[in-house]
Parts: structure tokens; C-alpha cells; sequence
């Protein structure tokens, strides 16, 4: 009954998990313990707290995870014109977090009035130290994929994740099984999968779901192969530092030199290994109503974006996810992705914020000058004698 109102408030998915100790977590402070937080402190500093969502809140028995579906058909000739900045699908739309947390806040009223509590649940969006892909896996939400996604059989991986902690004990979901690796070879009825090589291994593991769907990578490694900056250093590990999505949003200060050609035209997160998944191919897009691109985000012209200054950048991105990187990151992120364009036609703008901009912009503008074909920015960057 509580999942027919999730799916009531606009969620696509909904599962309920009983609370204890976090799966997975063991792998996470791994992770944290290698570095690959980069200079998301925040992560490092709350690790301790992923330990069991009953730190958070002591009274919780269950767990309820939901999903929303975010997904964006791109048109190929506008992902592949380099003149172009490209915008993750997840901030094509309105912010997620109002959207989520909102719903998030209703569905938890409703079930205090259903039973008579009296105190608050914990709802969270990206705003609470919780494992929520582990969690989902452990609702039976779907598998993560070697590409560090959480991967519903039914709609891919491009949805938004969000949970709501409560003290009622409720009726709870079944984790998916993992299939041995001896026996004959799977047999799956999609063809989503039918490339892959489905025997189950140590190195390719499968997971049977409660209505017998089939999660598995198998042997594919497209996301690996497809991320320019080798960010999926091995299966399932993803190495933030190096991630397009980390570099664009959650670096604050110079992208490294040697990275900046591999970024593109990405000026704000990245989509390729979910671009490439064998799970997308069918996935079905976003039906929620603020969650539908604005037109002024898909695929932007770059002498658009280089001429954004601080007002018209709050303007036009307003509501948008993309506000987070700040108008100094964003604009940075853009001068890159004018360097790799190499387009005379952005020589003009880039001397401006070369000239004019704080840092990082203008070094960023200095490395973007130099790229361009001709040596059309060298007069720039040349000083008078």
C-alpha cells in the first residue's frame, strides 16, 4: 500500500528494506580509504555514519527506497557537434532534490496518518550520509553495474535515488539472488541482454530478482571502454577524481592539464557509460512533467555559454541542477570545451574572460586560447612589446 502511494506521488519505483547494518559498506570505506573521494570531504568526513542508517535516526526499522526516472533521448547530431556544450540528463530538467523531497515528505505524512505516529521520518536526496544504491540493490531496486550504476532490468540506470527512513516495521521487498557460477547458461527472455555472454562467473556475476528477471553486466565492458579519462578503473570502481561528472561539478579549482582534452564538450556531468549501457537501449523516458528538458539546455551552443555573465547564468539556469557548479566553475568547465572545439569563432570571448575573469576562468580561458586552430588566440596571449 505504501508503494502504490510512492508510485501515487510520482515515483516510478518504490521498495522497502529492513534496517540494519549497511550492505556494502565494508567495500565503501575501501573506497574512501584509496582516495577516490577526491575533494568531496564531505564523504570522508560522514563515512563513519554509512555504517547503519540507525545512527541517523535510532527509532528506524525500515528503510523505503524510491526511484524517478530522469531519462532524456539525446539527438545524435547535437551529442556529436563539438560546437556544442553537452549538459548530463539529469539537469536537463528542474532539480531533483525540491522534486524528491517534497513527495518524500508527503509520502511520510501519509503513513503517520495511517498509523497514528506522532514524529518525523528522515527523508533524504543526496542529503543524507546513506548507501542508497547498496540499499536499493538490497530492496531488490536492481544490480550496480560495472559502470558503479545502480541498473533496474526494467529502466536502466537513469533515475534519481531518495529513501525515507521510519520506525514502523513494514512489509518488506527480497533482495535479488545470486545465480551460481556452475550450471548451463542462463536463459533470459529480453534482448537487451542476448549479446552478452551470460554465464555466471566470479568475474561476471548474475542476480535473479522476485519476479525472475535477470540483472547482469555479463562480460561487457562498454562503459569501461567508452570513458575518455579511464575513470572505471576496473569493474565497479569508479575513481572520482578522474570521473568527467567530479571534474565539471565538484572541482573547485583547475581541471589537470592532462585531462582537459578528454573532457569534450561535457561542460556539465557525463552520460557516456549509461549512454552506452545494453540496459538504456529500451529504457523508457522521464514522464514526470518538471523533469522534461528546457530547450535552452539541450546541447547549448558554446559562444552562447561563453558570453554567460553572473546574472544571466542565474537566469537562465534557474531551478536547474547546474547551479551547483557556480557560475566560476560552469564558465570554466565551457573554455575547456571551447579549447577542445578549437573553433576560431570563440577567440573573441575567451580573450574577454582571459582578460576580465576571475580564476579559474582565465587560465582556463589562457589553456582554451592556445587550442584553437590557426593560432587564432596566440595575439592574446602574446604581451604587447
Amino acid at each position: 500500500m505504501i508503494k502504490a502511494k510512492a508510485i501515487d506521488l510520482g515515483f516510478d519505483l518504490a521498495a522497502i528494506a529492513p534496517i540494519g547494518p549497511s550492505p556494502d559498506y565494508e567495500r565503501y570505506a575501501r573506497w574512501i580509504e584509496a582516495g577516490y573521494a577526491g575533494e568531496m570531504g564531505y564523504l570522508v568526513r560522514h563515512a563513519p555514519l554509512k555504517a547503519d542508517p540507525r545512527l541517523l535516526l535510532p527509532a528506524a526499522q525500515s528503510l523505503i527506497l524510491v526511484a524517478l526516472n530522469y531519462a532524456h533521448p539525446v539527438d545524435a547530431a547535437l551529442r556529436a557537434d563539438p560546437s556544442r556544450g553537452q549538459i548530463a540528463a539529469y539537469a536537463l530538467g528542474n532539480d531533483y532534490h525540491d522534486i524528491m523531497r517534497a513527495a518524500l515528505i508527503e509520502l511520510d505524512g501519509w503513513l503517520r496518518a495511517q498509523t497514528g505516529r506522532s514524529t518525523h521520518g528522515r527523508a533524504f536526496v543526496d542529503s543524507a550520509p546513506v548507501l542508497e544504491r547498496s540499499w536499493a540493490m538490497q530492496a531488490g531496486l536492481g544490480f550496480i553495474g560495472k559502470n558503479a550504476c545502480l541498473i533496474n532490468p526494467g529502466q536502466g540506470s537513469f533515475f534519481f535515488l531518495g529513501g525515507l527512513l521510519v520506525p514502523e516495521a513494514l512489509a518488506y521487498d527480497e533482495p535479488p539472488e545470486e545465480l551460481p557460477v556452475s550450471g548451463s547458461r542462463l536463459k533470459v527472455e529480453t534482448d537487451v541482454i542476448s549479446t552478452f555472454d551470460l554465464q555466471p562467473s566470479p568475474a561476471n556475476p548474475a542476480w535473479q530478482f522476485a519476479d525472475d528477471r535477470i540483472g547482469t553486466c555479463g562480460a561487457c565492458t562498454r562503459c569501461l571502454d567508452i570513458c575518455p579519462t579511464g575513470a572505471l578503473v576496473s569493474p565497479w570502481e569508479l575513481d572520482a577524481r578522474l570521473c568527467i561528472s567530479y571534474l565539471t561539478i565538484e572541482l573547485r579549482g583547475a581541471i589537470p592539464l592532462e585531462l582537459r582534452p578528454r573532457l569534450g564538450n561535457w561542460v556539465f556531468g557525463c552520460d557516456l557509460c549509461q549512454d552506452v549501457c545494453p540496459w538504456n537501449r529500451d529504457a523508457p523516458p522521464a514522464s514526470h512533467p518538471r523533469l522534461q528538458p528546457e530547450p535552452d539546455r539541450l546541447a547549448p551552443p558554446l559562444l552562447e555559454l561563453l558570453a554567460l555573465d553572473r546574472d544571466s547564468f542565474a537566469r537562465r539556469f534557474r531551478g536547474s541542477a547546474v547551479k551547483r557548479a557556480k557560475w566560476e566553475g560552469f564558465m570554466r568547465n565551457v573554455c575547456v570545451a571551447a579549447g577542445n572545439w578549437g573553433d576560431p569563432a570563440a577567440a573573441e570571448l575567451l580573450t574577454f574572460h582571459l582578460n576580465e575573469s576571475p580564476e579559474p576562468i582565465a587560465s582556463h580561458a589562457a589553456w582554451a586560447l592556445a587550442q584553437l586552430r590557426g593560432d587564432a588566440g596566440r595575439p592574446a596571449l602574446v604581451e604587447p612589446s
